[in-house]
Formats: structure tokens, C-alpha cells, sequence
């Protein structure tokens, strides 16, 4: 209807009698291609120019909006828009491919079996050499890991190098599976320059990094993580993400000496569309076992980090999903045993994550299911791109590869203007859990 419109507003500016005609080749938002063929009339041209600005303006409003400090959302005057959810209309079936699937009976890793690897032990290497061995070696076992949900597909491998030759990266991703509709395993070992946003961003963070870094001289990055996003196809398979790194700063032009400051970050987080207690008390159980090997007091710690950092202000403050575990600038014990904490508690997300894909893959769900998940997916994205320091830093980076940055962003998502789902239905169950906080370590096994 808009776009008719336009084409009738603009016939009429240009004086036009001519019949406007719909079809031929589709562009922005299926208004047409990018420029106006040969022979196009200026009626056309206009409307053309018109629905374009306007999709830029739209568009432009959106992201201002989810900016502007203290906005509210799902709050109409009088009015409240029934949700696709709550209907019976969108109860068809769905997801047929779930009647050829078949779990695994072993998922490579789960058991925590694997032995250390050398490179867990070996002090006379540098701490930046071992890191970059921790995340090749995990990258691998998670993809085989995923890989066995679903023998039909495999991820795609691909080896990246920085045009400044400082640095590399490994993006193993997987899409429009049976399975995994996406899931990305990334790699980065990268150095650079800290630009004057990135060392702001790290002053204001950090009273102890702010003693060390001037804000007026120049330093040099070392960076060696892994980051994982996995979405299932499944509505009731829970998304995750989970990343682990390790962090060096050197006066520029003293990269060979010692840092002037070095940490790890990183954590792992459960996101369900639909609540199954023991699922989320088994990812956390798992998690908070790896955590008290090294130190009773980090889970509890690093949970409550994770509650807060993943919140939505936009939102009203809920958050992202279930929470995990979440931490930063940790530097709090000798790097050795922090760099023995890292690898069992990076070493514990196939355990804790991938057997609940498993467990929920073949569950037979409807349109209503998959409409609520890609509802919940539309709130994960607008978190990653608004809020998310990984990918804000990413974004910062000079020579960064947007590709592998925005790699975590699910393949479909869904924007319903003023969903509600239905009082005490399962999405609604959902959305108030998501606005509080539970122990899920105790949750039912």
C-alpha cells in the first residue's frame, strides 16, 4: 500500500497520466533494483528515489530509537496487539525434517575424558603461544562435536588472513542445517594498534588499566580467542554462545618484551526460546563445576557478571536468555592457574550445551514455535548490536573482518510490532523468567 502510494503521489507530481506498472526486477525491501532502467518513466524515477529515502529514514529511526537513553518498548496508549503466539491460526505443523533425524548416541568430548593437551603444561612457551593452541585445539572439538548432531552437514572452513599481516583468523561455519539453521566456531590471533576508542573504552572499564594506560601515548594489542554462536532449527533447542581469550598490552614498538598488562575474559550463556528447567540447571551445573576446581567463589561471581552484562535496557532490563557464566580483565591469580581455569571451563561447554541440542532436535513443533523463537532471536540480535563490547571492539578494529564479527547474528529473526504473548502460556513463561534472576544450579536435575 505504501509503495502504491508513492507511485501516486509521484505520477501526479510529475504531471504523469502514464499507468504505473508493478513487477520486474525487486532491490530494497522488493521496491525494485538499484538503479532505474533505460526508458523508465520520471514518475517512476521519483517514486523510486522516494521509497528509497524513506526506507533509509525508517531505518535511521529504528537504530535512534534503540540508542536514546531511557526509551520504552511495548507501550501503547489504549491498545495491545495480540501475539502470532497466542493464536490457533499459526499452530500448523511444522519442522517435518524432525521425523529423519536422529540424536547421536555419543558426542565427541561430552564425556570429559579428554586428557590436557601438552601445550597445558608447557611453561617454557610463551602464555600467547599456549593461548593460540587452547582455541585451535577447542575450535576442533567443538566442531566435531556439532558435527555429530547431524552427519549430512559440515561446517565450512575458512582460513583468513589480515591485509597488514598481523594476524589470522579461522571461521568454521555451518548453515541451513537439519540441525543447526547457524552456528559459527571462530578463531582470531590478531595485533595491532589500540585506537583512541578502544583505549578509552578499556580506561573507563578498568580503575587498574586506567593507572597503567595514558590516555596520550600509543600501545600495541596481542589477542589470541575463540568465539561461538550456535542457533538451532529446532525452536526448542536453545542458542549458546561461548568465548574465551586472552588479552596483552605493549608499549607500541615492544611487542618481543613483557606486557604491561595481560588478562583472560570470556564466559558461556544459555539462550532458550522455550523454558525447560533441566536443561538450564544442567548447563549451569556443568559450568559451576568447572569453576569450583579453581575457585568456590567464581561461579557465584562470574553468574551475577552474567546477569548483568547480558541485560537488555531497551528491554526493560531483561535479559539476553538464562545466563551462564561471564567475566573480564580477570587477573586475578597467577597466569598459570587462570590459564588452567580458562581451558576447563572452555573445555566444559560441550558438555553443558551440546547434549540439550541433542535432547530437543527431534521434538516434532509448529509455526506458532517457530514464530516465538525468531521473536526471541530478534532480541539477541538487537543486544549484539547494540550493546556487545566484542563486537563493538571488533567494529573499532582498523582492518577488521565484519564477516567473522557479525557471525554470531542468527540467519532469520522476527520483529512483531507489540507481541504479548498469551498470560501463562510457555512463551510467556519464558519472557518473565528472562525478567529476573534464579540459582539455576539448583534447579531439577
Amino acid at each position: 500500500m505504501l509503495w502504491s502510494w508513492i507511485q501516486r503521489t509521484a505520477a501526479r507530481t510529475a504531471g504523469s497520466r502514464a499507468p504505473v506498472h508493478s513487477g520486474g526486477r525487486r532491490g530494497l525491501f522488493g521496491m525494485g533494483g538499484g538503479h532505474a532502467p533505460e526508458g523508465t518513466s520520471p514518475a517512476r524515477r521519483v517514486a523510486k528515489r522516494g521509497a528509497i529515502l524513506f526506507a533509509q529514514a525508517t531505518a535511521t529511526w529504528y537504530v535512534y530509537g534503540l540508542c536514546v537513553d531511557g526509551v520504552k518498548t511495548h507501550v501503547l496508549q489504549g491498545t495491545r496487539f495480540a501475539s502470532s503466539t497466542s493464536g490457533s491460526s499459526s499452530d500448523s505443523a511444522l519442522g517435518a525434517e524432525v521425523a529423519r533425524l536422529r540424536a547421536p548416541k555419543t558426542i565427541p568430548h561430552a564425556d570429559g575424558k579428554t586428557p590436557r593437551p601438552a601445550y597445558c603444561g608447557d611453561t617454557a612457551r610463551p602464555m600467547h603461544e599456549r593461548m593460540e593452541a587452547l582455541v585451535l585445539d577447542q575450535q576442533d572439538r567443538l566442531v566435531a562435536a556439532l558435527e555429530s548432531l547431524d552427519t549430512s552437514s559440515k561446517f565450512v572452513r575458512d582460513r583468513w588472513e589480515r591485509d597488514d599481516g598481523r594476524g589470522y583468523g579461522i571461521t568454521c561455519v555451518l548453515q541451513d542445517g537439519a540441525v543447526l539453521e547457524k552456528a559459527g566456531v571462530n578463531v582470531s590471533v590478531i595485533e595491532g594498534t589500540l585506537t583512541p576508542g578502544q583505549l578509552k573504552s578499556m580506561r573507563d572499564r578498568n580503575p587498574q588499566t586506567a593507572a597503567v594506560l595514558r590516555d596520550n601515548e600509543e600501545y600495541e594489542f596481542r589477542v589470541a580467542g575463540i568465539s561461538v554462536v550456535v542457533h538451532p532449527r529446532n525452536p526448542y533447542a536453545p542458542t549458546a554462545h561461548e568465548n574465551f581469550r586472552r588479552f596483552e598490552v605493549h608499549r607500541k614498538g615492544d611487542g618481543a618484551g613483557e606486557p604491561l598488562l595481560a588478562w583472560f575474559g570470556g564466559g558461556a550463556d544459555l539462550t532458550p526460546a522455550y523454558l525447560f528447567d533441566e536443561d538450564v540447571g544442567h548447563f549451569h551445573r556443568t559450568l559451576k563445576t568447572a569453576c569450583d576446581a579453581h575457585d568456590p567463589a567464581y561461579y557465584p561471581r562470574f553468574k551475577a557478571w552474567c546477569d548483568r552484562y547480558f541485560a537488555i535496557a531497551h528491554r526493560g532490563g531483561e535479559t539476553r536468555g538464562v545466563g551462564g557464566i561471564f567475566f573480564d580483565d580477570l587477573e586475578d591469580k597467577q597466569p598459570e592457574d587462570l590459564f588452567r581455569f580458562v581451558y576447563d571451563a572452555s573445555s566444559a561447554f560441550v558438555a553443558a550445551y551440546v547434549p540439550l541440542v541433542a535432547r530437543r532436535m527431534t521434538a516434532p513443533y509448529s509455526q506458532r514455535h517457530r514464530d516465538w523463537q525468531l521473536v526471541r532471536r530478534g532480541h539477541y540480535a538487537e543486544f549484539n548490536l547494540v550493546y556487545d563490547r566484542g563486537t563493538k571492539f571488533g567494529l573499532m578494529t582498523p582492518g577488521a573482518r565484519i564477516e567473522s564479527i557479525l557471525m554470531s547474528l542468527p540467519l532469520t529473526a522476527r520483529w512483531e510490532y507489540m507481541n504479548s504473548p498469551a498470560p501463562g502460556s510457555p512463551e510467556d513463561a519464558l519472557l518473565q523468567c528472562v525478567r529476573t534472576t534464579r540459582d539455576w544450579a539448583a534447579a531439577t536435575k
